[in-house]
């Protein structure tokens, strides 16, 4: 597990240099891009990672953005051949963004009624 939590602590950083550098189009490009391996995941592994993500998040420096979160999310379970998606949601009034990633469709790091409260402008 705490290689796991290192893994995902690296992820994190990447896409903090890619956000700190006003660079959106490079994060998106490689979650877009990131390969689902070709391997059957141990039953957990959402789970796990899940836990994993979730635990370098608090001990990561500064606080750590949805985006940021959402995209290291989706690219540790697409590394473990999990078919996550990461998706891209605003609401107009008042006006509010949101990433979060979905497994078959359903929500696994956030509220499960995210679709309720976010128009869905992308995902990958």
């Amino acid at each position: 597990m705490a290689f796991l939590v290192l893994r995902a602590y690296l992820k994190l950083i990447d896409f903090d240099l890619d956000l700190a550098g006003g660079d959106f189009q490079s994060l998106y490009k490689k979650v877009r891009a990131y390969p689902i391996e070709r391997m059957l995941a141990p039953s957990d592994a959402v789970e796990q990672i899940r836990s994993a993500v979730d635990m370098a998040c608090i001990w990561y420096w500064k606080e750590v953005l949805c985006l940021q979160r959402s995209a290291a999310t989706a690219c540790l379970l697409k590394q473990h051949g999990v078919p996550a998606r990461l998706l891209i949601g605003a609401q107009q009034t008042p006006f509010k963004a949101h990433a979060w990633v979905e497994v078959d469709g359903r929500v696994i790091n956030d509220k499960p009624y995210m679709r309720e409260m976010y128009l869905v402008l992308d995902q990958c």
